[in-house]
């Protein structure tokens, strides 16, 4: 049975007001650091109550003489600005914990002869391994390139590095459990666990090049990691929580084949829904796992407490409104998806392009009367995507570049419509493993692409890439629907349209994939493999692609594990 929370507390400090205090069950004082950890532990508790104010306060106090204050608060910082992406606040969280960063280098151990630890520099030594993986999460975050990851070359290695010797010292016969050992042991199955499994998921290209200096990672035993930090109640419980919150509804769907453990998912949230059922990042989740399940009207539900819930940080908003735009757009309710998406537009700093390009996508699918009634129209909204691109930390976003590419059409006097604009940005985010769970939405999807393909242009320079666009989609849609061999027609059909391609090149290894991933259903494993392989080796520079080097990586990791006759092989520890 896989751990999970059973008794998940924060303590609260008490009323102290000394620098040392004394724990009632056994008379002894207190040291600094376990006084650190408890008041550290009770802004968390805040934060998560949705007192972000009051829990950021708590902690900027002692942020200049506590490594673990300055990790904190850091962290809330940095979690602010992977939700808002506004310029500002990445800055703001950056240089935060380059500061936390350098605290904890005063901390750490000054003789490198000496093989002997402090508990203190041990925690130091957690600390800014904590920080520099935060640094390079933040890094991969603007532009999905592991490359960018790479750049952050030493840091990164080094934080790797020292997870895996704190990870040694943990198992070694000579370590002394420290007063904090539990919050010691639950930082390196943090960072070890987190390691484990972002490297386990790179495309081979990146993970080539990471081994050869010295990266290796391990899918299932990272997850076991974080799943033992996340069930012992310690400072990092809530972290590994999140990691793989995070691993099962998001990183699965968006940089894998959509195979996240929903109910794994469901087991680690529960504890915190309970003790905290207003708690915005929970309810969240909860909308997200609702979402996956394919029960959207639960989600969002689920979605529209989480904004009712609090009103301080908004950020947390703007992500249910990201949510919210998808579940609609996978009910075609396009009214309410413009809404979400012009509300976004208007509040959020992510990817102005990105979303004006929704908004027009949505109303590219209504009448024009039924677009009086928003003032904008389709063409006027696709002919402002260009001029909204935007740098995040020099770097520009891959759905932004995407939306540009797409909307340049629009430039044209008399341009010629882009067929069903958002059913292919459904496919970016992996939208079609969300419908497929449901018959009469897929149905639904696949007349809309059926309309779409009525409305196809007899012959223009757009032709081709449309009709292959609508091929790929349709046999999404057929394998979801279980007619596999009408699918695979689809998928061949834009593999033999390859050369006409002008635009969309994307097209083909995304075909390839798909077609890979059925095969695999079919348990055709090594055909499917054959595909995988030609789409990862055969194509370059094509939109999206390092997403989708993720997904090939995945769906051949799913192949390599399946036995001869397509059944599933547990793979050896």
């Amino acid at each position: 049975m896989d751990p999970i929370i059973t008794d998940f507390r924060l303590h609260l400090p008490g009323n102290n007001n000394g620098p040392e205090s004394t724990n009632p069950s056994n008379g002894c004082l207190r040291s600094d650091l376990s006084l650190a950890l408890e008041d550290c532990m009770s802004a968390l508790d805040l934060f998560l109550r949705n007192q972000f104010e009051e829990a950021q306060a708590q902690l900027r106090c002692r942020t200049k003489d506590s490594m673990y204050h300055a990790l904190t608060y850091a962290t809330i910082l940095e979690m602010q600005a992977m939700m808002t992406f506004d310029p500002h606040h990445i800055l703001a969280a950056g240089n935060t914990m380059k500061e936390a960063q350098a605290l904890c280098q005063r901390h750490r151990r000054k003789s490198t002869f000496s093989k002997n630890f402090t508990e203190e520099e041990l925690h130091a030594e957690v600390c800014f391994a904590e920080c520099l993986l935060q640094r390079a999460a933040l890094t991969f975050l603007q532009d999905e390139n592991m490359i960018s990851f790479i750049k952050g070359g030493i840091k990164v290695r080094n934080s790797f590095q020292t997870y895996k010797e704190l990870h040694t010292v943990l198992q070694s016969a000579g370590y002394i459990h420290g007063e904090n050992h539990g919050h010691f042991e639950g930082g390196v199955k943090l960072g070890v666990g987190a390691f484990n499994l972002m490297i386990s998921m790179l495309p081979t290209r990146t993970l080539k090049l990471l081994e050869f200096v010295g990266f290796s990672g391990n899918k299932e035993f990272g997850l076991q990691q974080l799943q033992e930090g996340s069930a012992e109640g310690t400072f990092r419980s809530f972290l590994c929580n999140m990691l793989l919150l995070c691993y099962h509804t998001f990183m699965s769907f968006i940089l894998g084949t959509g195979e996240g453990d929903v109910e794994d998912a469901e087991k680690l949230l529960q504890p915190y829904l309970k003790k905290y059922p207003k708690g915005s990042i929970f309810l969240f989740f909860a909308g997200r796992i609702e979402v996956i399940k394919g029960n959207l009207d639960a989600a969002i539900k689920r979605f529209e407490e989480c904004c009712e819930a609090q009103q301080q940080w908004k950020q947390f908003h703007h992500m249910c409104y990201w949510e919210l735009m998808w579940c609609f757009t996978y009910k075609r309710h396009w009214k309410m998806a413009y809404f979400y998406a012009d509300l976004l537009s208007k509040e959020n700093s992510w990817s102005k392009a990105t979303y004006a390009y929704m908004k027009a996508a949505y109303l590219s699918m209504l009448t024009a009367d039924d677009c009086l009634t928003f003032g904008e129209t389709a063409i006027s909204l696709f002919r402002q995507v260009p001029g909204l691109k935007q740098k995040i930390a020099g770097k520009s976003l891959p759905t932004e570049k995407f939306a540009i590419r797409k909307a340049r059409r629009y430039l044209a006097e008399n341009p010629i419509p882009l067929p069903a604009p958002p059913l292919e940005m459904m496919y970016i985010w992996n939208g079609y493993t969300v419908i497929g769970k449901h018959r009469d939405l897929t149905e639904g999807m696949l007349k809309t692409l059926e309309e779409a393909q009525a409305k196809l242009e007899s012959r223009n320079e757009f032709s081709i890439d449309d009709q292959c666009l609508l091929s790929l989609l349709k046999g999404l849609c057929l394998k979801h629907l279980g007619h596999q061999e009408e699918a695979e027609h689809y998928f061949t059909l834009v593999l033999c349209n390859e050369s006409q391609i002008k635009y969309d090149h994307y097209l083909v290894p995304n075909a390839l994939l798909e077609h890979g991933l059925l095969c695999l259903e079919k348990g055709r494993k090594d055909e499917a493999i054959k595909l995988l392989e030609a789409a990862k080796q055969n194509y370059k520079n094509y939109s999206m692609e390092s997403r989708t080097h993720f997904r090939i990586q995945a769906a051949l990791l799913k192949a390599k594990a399946m036995g001869e006759n397509g059944t599933h092989v547990p793979s050896s520890p």
